[in-house]
């Protein structure tokens, strides 16, 4: 395939991106591998070279371009290499006309980009967020420890601020090493490893995750807690929630699982109310903290969806309140860096809960963000977050 065919697939490539933003379809990794697998022909240093160029210009789009060809333009402003390939060629794309439309380049849409803004998020801190993520594992304590784990690995890896945490570059092809078979590993961002360690579980203890989706903080306290205690994991998402359990067999966790239903969560709680001694809330977000690993989701992200994720935020951080025993405590955790999703979900929930009040942490990183704190790829080398621990008196 030639330079010019590459540009050409990847403005297809896009274009099918952009209509499933359009019509809240598939995301852009499922629609990238449905395009691929109804062009075999294409070889695999093709695949690539198209996939990077898409993405480089979804990272470099703030607004949803109104075409592929206006992102891939826009890709061609920054990059002097790919003007000329607009050549007309035979699979390649047409020669760039006088005045033909250009997308803008930018972090997010206006209305998300001041959002961001009035949470403190610099120009810099921005820019992170649609930077490339590399790959952490977290060593499972139940079976390894780190420098064990290391030692073991095919290749050569970096530890971070976490205490389990080892990083690899973006890519690796972790999940086919033997390690992750024997349930050595999993895939987990320093940042979400960090956020599971300010609930500081003890073995022994009853914790609740209560928002615990496919289960990767449910595994880590799970580890911390040395298979002794009463791990209970909670999801409305059936399908979600069903992954957990092989993933568990595999890390050796002893995990309970319970699928709520929206709406009657209290009910299927009941005889938990008051009594885990430390409850996780990850609550449902806007994920403006992992744009590294998903950079089109800051297209889909629309003002009303922010409203609804900050009722519901609300809700189920009451909902982990109402578990947690005089003395316990909860982390509510975001992947996001607006202060409506973050800080200020706290702040009024413990200017209505006066038993409650806000632990200190301290976890080696972060930086103090109301009751408290935020992790970004800028300052942390993390995806974005916010985690606040909260102790009931």
């Amino acid at each position: 395939m030639t330079p010019a065919a590459r540009v050409q697939s990847a403005i297809e490539m896009l274009d099918a991106v952009i209509a499933s933003v359009r019509r809240e379809g598939a995301s852009a990794e499922r629609i990238a591998a449905d395009w691929l697998k109804t062009r075999r022909f294409v070889g695999s240093k093709d695949r690539r070279a198209i996939r990077e160029l898409a993405w480089s210009a979804i990272r470099l789009c703030g607004e949803v371009p109104e075409t592929g060809r206006a992102a891939m333009l826009a890709l061609a402003e920054c990059d002097p290499a790919l003007g000329p390939l607009f050549d007309g060629s035979n699979y390649g794309p047409s020669p760039i006309r006088e005045g033909e439309p250009v997308a803008a380049a930018g972090l997010a849409p206006a209305w998300l980009e001041q959002r961001l803004a009035a949470s403190g998020i610099t120009r810099e801190q921005g820019a992170a967020l649609l930077g490339r993520a590399p790959l952490d594992l977290r060593a499972n304590r139940l079976k390894t420890t780190r420098d064990a784990l290391a030692a073991a690995l095919p290749v050569a890896a970096e530890t971070t601020q976490a205490p389990d945490a080892l990083r690899l570059p973006g890519g690796t092809p972790v999940e086919s090493w033997p390690a992750f078979a024997e349930g050595l590993f999993e895939v987990q961002d320093t940042g979400s490893q960090l956020a599971c360690a300010a609930l500081g579980v003890r073995p022994g203890e009853a914790v609740v995750d209560l928002c615990a989706g496919a289960g990767g903080k449910t595994l880590a306290l799970g580890a911390a807690m040395a298979g002794e205690g009463r791990l209970l994991a909670c999801d409305v998402d059936r399908a979600r929630l069903s992954r957990l359990a092989p993933r568990a067999a595999r890390a050796g966790a002893q995990v309970e699982t319970l699928l709520l239903n929206p709406g009657r969560e209290a009910e299927a709680l009941a005889d938990w109310q008051g009594k885990a001694d430390a409850v996780m809330v990850d609550a449902p977000c806007s994920g403006t903290g992992t744009w590294r690993r998903g950079p089109e989701a800051r297209w889909r992200l629309t003002a009303p969806a922010l409203a609804r994720y900050t009722r519901l935020q609300a809700d189920v951080l009451r909902i982990g309140a109402g578990l947690v025993r005089p003395g316990g405590r909860l982390t509510y955790i975001v992947c996001s860096l607006l202060d409506v999703e973050g800080a200020d979900v706290v702040a009024q929930f413990l200017a209505h809960n006066p038993e409650w009040h806000a632990a200190e942490q301290s976890i080696g990183a972060g930086t103090a963000r109301g009751a408290g704190l935020r992790l970004t790829p800028w300052d942390d080398a993390t995806d974005g977050f916010f985690f606040a621990t909260l102790t009931r008196l």
